[in-house]
């Protein structure tokens, strides 16, 4: 039989430890519904400038720079556009800056190893441009054929449109380069409170579906040319993608977070109750061990 004193030690620190996951479920909750919110109002937004990304493109048979002023990757947009043979694949993982959101980062990681060894065997090297700390620390564990680039850390805590912009930046000066010749995120979708899923969006080479014609096509202009539009909706809609799939990650890691948090405070009462239970025959044990005792002395005397 374990020792009282023990028992209530026991007690005590899964107790402590249930106040500090039910805090951490608090303050979750507090934020993941914010986050819901500004995920959803975010995606009508990238939806409409998809369509008219697709739109705008389906009018130019040729993608060109000529004539126009390129001075960083992201204004190269003829070449964005290019697909060309992938030697070298790059891939942008997301995931968090702090643990205890239940399997959330080690989900992503695992399918970014996957995805590594699939492009290993195809003969791909991956390079990957790691967003939060979990995924920094996680590759550096990892053995592979992959070159793991400088990480973003503290863009992931709350996702801002100015933040987001360095990212497309150096993946598009990559890939001008020629230092990459494809790349994907790794990310999650945010469905709801309880659910996620694990996605992956190729964004360079840009995928071009082009839109259905419509019988005003023929007579719209665009001004100054649909050219110099390009070389500025190119880097808007790469930027755009990838503060989407911020803003979706932050969301699910948030509900991860709140979900692991609320599964804890419920293992910890249920271990406290079963703690209070053998405390209380323990206690009974060693009552009746004294009795015992003392009857016994008694019946010696």
């Amino acid at each position: 039989m374990a020792n009282l004193k023990d028992i209530k030690s026991r007690i005590t620190s899964v107790n402590n430890t249930k106040k500090i996951t039910k805090a951490m479920k608090m303050v979750a909750a507090a934020k993941v519904k914010k986050a819901e919110n500004t995920v959803k109002a975010a995606r009508p937004f990238s939806d409409e400038l998809l369509h008219i990304f697709r739109k705008l493109a389906g009018v130019v048979d040729e993608y060109t720079t000529s004539g126009l002023k390129v001075e960083r990757g992201l204004d190269n947009y003829s070449t964005l556009l290019s697909k060309r043979e992938v030697k070298t694949e790059g891939i942008l993982v997301i995931t968090s800056n702090k643990g205890l959101a239940g399997a959330y980062n080690a989900n992503i990681i695992r399918t970014t190893l996957k995805r590594i060894k699939e492009n290993e065997q195809n003969g791909i090297k991956s390079i990957l441009y790691p967003v939060g700390q979990k995924a920094i620390s996680g590759f550096k564990q990892k053995k592979g054929n992959f070159e793991l680039k400088e990480g973003y850390i503290s863009i992931i805590n709350e996702p801002t449109a100015t933040g987001a912009n360095i990212i497309p930046e150096d993946i598009a000066e990559d890939y001008v380069s020629g230092k990459i010749d494809k790349i994907e995120i790794i990310t999650t979708h945010f469905n709801n409170m309880m659910s996620y899923n694990i996605v992956s969006w190729e964004i360079l080479p840009v995928k071009i579906e082009k839109a259905e014609k419509h019988e005003l096509d023929s007579v719209m202009e665009y001004e100054p040319s649909p050219h110099r539009i390009l070389q500025q909706l190119v880097p808007m809609y790469i930027t755009n993608s990838i503060y989407q799939a911020l803003l979706e990650a932050n969301a699910s890691e948030l509900a991860s977070r709140m979900t692991a948090m609320s599964a804890a405070s419920s293992n910890a009462e249920e271990m406290i109750n079963k703690l209070e239970i053998d405390y209380n025959k323990a206690r009974q044990w060693a009552i009746t061990q004294e009795l015992v005792e003392i009857v016994s002395g008694a019946s010696a005397i």
